[in-house]
């Protein structure tokens, strides 16, 4: 049962390790924000990984098919979503603040329960995710027999390995919010990652 829970973590470090438009967003929020902010953003991407290994895991080869010929729309789909995020950021950050009398200085993702919600919702939008999952279930010969304690253990070290990098990356970008306090800082780091968001959000169009 081990050698399941090896499996998920390795799994979940090899879709989280390589830094996209999530990993920039979730940077982008902790530096612009707090940690928590960028916490709850990271456990959002962790729990669509840990949701898209437990699909993958139950459903195998015939997920995979299912999903292949809507995977152009999707990512186009998040492609988009992208970037209206980065368009909203730079926005935000342009803009003159106005802080209200409970010294709120705006909405957008920029609390933990929207920024779990909103990089859940798009993080499910990324097919290659599940199809990710279901070719290394396939790869173990899980799929035709699937244990479920076994399957639990792999979706299990798929989230904490999501979780724990993605948490690594928060981090980061709270040490960078801390170096960049003041508001040009903030306004450097805000469009900087509005930038890379939306380079990236248009490679993604493109190769769609």
């Amino acid at each position: 049962m081990t050698e399941a829970f090896l499996a998920g973590l390795v799994a979940g470090y090899g879709v989280a390790v390589p830094v996209g438009a999530i990993a920039v967003l979730i940077l982008g929020l902790s530096a612009r924000t707090s940690f928590r902010v960028g916490a709850a953003a990271a456990l959002g991407v962790a729990t669509a990984d840990g949701l898209y290994a437990a699909v993958a895991a139950l459903g195998g080869a015939a997920l995979a098919a299912v999903i292949a010929p809507v995977a152009g729309p999707l990512r186009a789909v998040a492609a988009l979503v992208l970037l209206a995020i980065a368009a909203l950021t730079a926005w935000r950050a342009l803009r003159p603040r106005r802080v209200d009398a409970q010294g709120n200085g705006g909405r957008g993702l920029d609390s933990p329960g929207r920024a779990f919600a909103g990089v859940l919702a798009l993080t499910l939008l990324n097919p290659a995710t599940v199809v990710y999952f279901a070719a290394l279930v396939l790869g173990r010969g899980d799929a035709a027999d699937p244990d479920s304690r076994a399957t639990a253990l792999f979706v299990l070290g798929a989230f904490v390995a999501s979780a724990s990098w993605q948490l690594l990356i928060a981090g980061g970008g709270t040490v960078v919010g801390r170096a960049l306090a003041g508001p040009r800082g903030q306004l450097l780091t805000a469009l900087a990652s509005s930038a890379i968001i939306a380079t990236l959000a248009m490679t993604t169009l493109l190769t769609t």
